[in-house]
Order: structure tokens, then C-alpha cells, then sequence
């Protein structure tokens, strides 16, 4: 089952609030907090990240599993899952050419 998280919006203004996620050199917002779900992606001009995860807005979901989630999807691999500091997380592409998070979190850090 995937449920709607947030959507990802990349910007070069710094925003309040940001965070530094230091396995991607990005700050993001707290998307949680947003009253729409907002999230916004201000990179480190040494970001390893690159292609469409950089340069196009992203909608995220909630998945049990990223690896089955994105198998189950068809989605095409453009950022292996990794520690985003509140979840597992990992970046994907539709067949359209639309950016998906999948986002897996981990429970006991949530309650």
C-alpha cells in the first residue's frame, strides 16, 4: 500500500527552518509541519545528487517496503534508498518520467 506523504519542491532560497541531510548535502523543510505538505530542497552545489531527483519537484509516499513498493511499481531506480534522518528513503521514476519518494519508516522513531 503506498499513502501520500508530501511532495518535494527544489529551490535555491534559503528557507526557515531548514535542515541539512548530510547523506545527499541538502536542506529540506519540515514538510510535516507545512499545511499543504511541502517540502522544500535547497542543494550544496557539491551534492552528489544529480539528473531529475535535482532538478524536478517529487511526490512522496509511505510504503512498508521501498525494494517491493518499487518492484510492485515498475519505477525505475534513480536514487538507492538510504537514512533521510526521519525515514529509509529512495528516489524513483514513473515510465512518464515523473519523480516518486518512497519513504519507509521506521515505527519506533515515530511514536
Amino acid at each position: 500500500m503506498m499513502q501520500f506523504d508530501h511532495i518535494g519542491v527544489v529551490t535555491t532560497d534559503k528557507k526557515p527552518g531548514e535542515r541539512f541531510v548530510s547523506a545527499t548535502r541538502v536542506w529540506v523543510t519540515d514538510f510535516q509541519t507545512h499545511p499543504f505538505h511541502v517540502e522544500w530542497l535547497r542543494y550544496e552545489p557539491d551534492s552528489p545528487v544529480k539528473g531529475p531527483v535535482r532538478t524536478m519537484p517529487h511526490v512522496a509516499y509511505r510504503v512498508d517496503n521501498i525494494a517491493k513498493a518499487a518492484k510492485a511499481k515498475n519505477l525505475k531506480v534513480l536514487l538507492e534508498p538510504f537514512d533521510g534522518g526521519i525515514a529509509k528513503v529512495g528516489f524513483f521514476q514513473t515510465d512518464d518520467g515523473a519523480v516518486v519518494e518512497l519513504m519507509e519508516y521506521d515505527l519506533r522513531k515515530t511514536k
